[in-house]
């Protein structure tokens, strides 16, 4: 698709989901009725809309697409999740709130774009729901758990017990953000996901793949955007982002936005 020009136009919405609770959506709109497939943003395990930053607009005007991006139940401005994450959760947002999204904006058709375990989910929907899945973007996705994991989880777990640090996550999450630390780090600490593997989660993906990683992520080696590579049964491209951990739509956007831009010019219309 062509870049867009001039302004471009962002909305809020809240997604209505059953037991009257609601997730935060917002879309940015290419100044022009976009014929496009549009892009769907799903955050990492501390993100939200707002903690995708500049990005999403980038991403817009880059690509001549809608982009819409929502916080998770129990994220940003959604509404609060009671509990602890179930071991489910990452085929429950494939089959559940992902489907609300996509009903709430009419979308019959996207691309998936995953950050962190949003990879992972990205990759489930698209396994589960192939009709409705026009390619697949991951950035940084969690393939299974590897020492590198657990030292990093480890780590952001101790920073967060200092005020300061949980005080920065309380501008996006509020007084949910207690709950999006330990939901993070105790879930993928705990014995149910030492021997996950996201090929439980997706056996095959058929559509365009385009699997991102930061050469020095610090929560993942190689292998585990190898493993994403060997799901797909389609187009396939696998990117390392040089000088970059595990947010290279942060840390190098210029190299994602031309990525995916490139990619998606090739493989979606």
């Amino acid at each position: 698709a062509a870049a867009a020009s001039g302004v471009l136009h962002a909305v809020d919405h809240f997604v209505p989901l059953r037991h009257g609770r609601r997730l935060f959506a917002r879309e940015w709109r290419p100044p022009q009725p976009a014929k496009a497939t549009p892009i769907v943003l799903l955050h990492d395990s501390l993100g939200s809309v707002e903690l995708w930053r500049g990005f999403p607009a980038a991403l817009a005007q880059a690509t001549g697409r809608q982009v819409v991006a929502y916080d998770r139940l129990g994220f940003g401005r959604s509404d609060v999740r009671d509990g602890v994450l179930p071991p489910t959760f990452i085929k429950e947002e494939a089959e559940h709130y992902l489907p609300a999204v996509f009903d709430h904006f009419r979308l019959s058709r996207a691309v998936l774009f995953g950050h962190s375990v949003g990879g992972a989910m990205a990759a489930a929907c698209a396994s589960r729901h192939p009709e409705a899945c026009a390619a697949v973007v991951t950035e940084g996705a969690p393939a299974f758990v590897e020492d590198r994991t657990v030292r990093g989880l480890r780590e952001a777990k101790a920073n967060f017990q200092h005020a300061e640090q949980l005080d920065r996550l309380k501008r996006y999450h509020g007084e949910k953000a207690r709950w999006v630390v330990d939901a993070w780090t105790d879930t993928w600490l705990g014995p149910v996901y030492a021997a996950w593997h996201v090929a439980t989660e997706a056996p095959a993906v058929a559509c365009p793949f385009l699997v991102l990683q930061g050469d020095s992520d610090e929560y993942g080696s190689m292998q585990q955007p190898e493993a994403y590579a060997k799901l797909s049964r389609g187009p396939s491209q696998l990117v390392v982002v040089r000088d970059c951990g595990h947010v290279p739509h942060r840390e190098q956007p210029d190299a994602v936005l031309a990525a995916v831009t490139d990619f998606l010019g090739c493989h979606v219309s």
